[in-house]
């Protein structure tokens, strides 16, 4: 498949090339486990920097069009492989079947309905919903708590966790010191498993003591993580000038990473982050809490 890039669009060059790369998916003109060309290829091509096609392909890795094979390259993930954008409307036509065969059979909506809520409430939950009010640390834990379980996870806020519907399905996680509101949101006797943070002593535990020299990067999108990374990097002896804070939801937050000793992110960020960093992940959620979270889908939610 042939791309077109225009440097003069006000359209960025990276969503030119993202936009192209799922049409030519959806349209089947990138055939299912087809190699994509390789990110120097393309920059090449066009005269555009590496970074541009590596983000463009990260993006779409993460969103379930591409996949990277070690060694190999990036390929194009069977409509199998990937979450369908059309899953929504398959499922409605699912549902509408299901519909259409009970009133056939003299079943009314509401014996329907009726039986439908019975079986849901004995099934097993099938995802972890972080409730946390702050957007961007919400966005974090989900990212923590998915990459160390394998398992689903979504989140929302205290407002949110009470809308019908949400907790269906659902094992309400929340951090500790916010436990205590969101116990009082949810309905009575629901279960919420209470997460403990990193505390200090365990970020920096087996993290030797940079060189004099070292230029660190802190890049999050979260206030919080800048802020008490500071706090930690000088009071654990790092000089305060070679510290660059980098708020990720800044444009241009990338530029001129790669000159750092080494990068520490959270990890969404650190998704991320250009080619050629040395990142240093800090997590959020104590390893603790980390372990409970697994042993809980190997116990209860295994067979899901």
């Amino acid at each position: 498949m042939r791309f077109w890039l225009s440097k003069s669009s006000e359209v960025p060059l990276r969503e030119q090339l993202a936009t192209q790369i799922v049409l030519g998916i959806v349209s089947g003109d990138l055939e299912p486990g087809g190699r994509l060309p390789s990110t120097r290829e393309i920059a090449r091509r066009f005269h555009i920097h590496y970074n541009t096609v590596s983000a463009v392909y990260r993006e779409l890795s993460v969103r379930g069009w591409v996949e990277f094979r070690k060694g190999s390259g990036v390929y194009v993930r069977g409509i199998n492989e990937r979450a369908q954008p059309e899953a929504k409307l398959e499922l409605d036509q699912l549902i509408s079947k299901f519909l259409q065969g009970a009133r056939k059979r003299g079943f009314s909506l509401a014996e329907v309905q009726a039986r439908v809520v019975q079986r849901l409430e004995l099934q097993p939950p099938d995802q972890f919903l972080v409730i946390e009010r702050d957007k961007e640390l919400r966005a974090i834990l989900v990212a923590e708590i998915a990459e160390a379980t394998g398992f689903r996870v979504s989140g929302t806020d205290l407002e949110g966790c009470v809308q019908p519907g949400v907790l269906t399905g659902t094992v309400p996680v929340a951090l500790f010191g916010q436990a205590k509101a969101a116990l009082a949101a949810l309905p009575p006797h629901t279960t919420l498993l209470v997460l403990h943070s990193h505390s200090v002593p365990e970020s920096l535990r087996g993290e030797e003591a940079p060189p004099p020299d070292a230029l660190i990067a802190v890049v999050s999108r979260w206030p919080e993580f800048l802020k008490w990374s500071r706090t930690i990097l000088v009071a654990a002896g790092v000089d305060p000038h070679a510290l660059s804070f980098r708020d990720a939801s800044e444009r241009g937050w990338k530029k001129g990473l790669s000159a750092s000793t080494f990068v520490i992110a959270d990890a969404l960020t650190a998704r991320s982050l250009p080619d050629g960093c040395r990142p240093k992940i800090f997590r959020s959620i104590a390893d603790s809490s980390i372990k409970e979270l697994q042993l809980y889908v190997e116990r209860f939610l295994a067979e899901v």
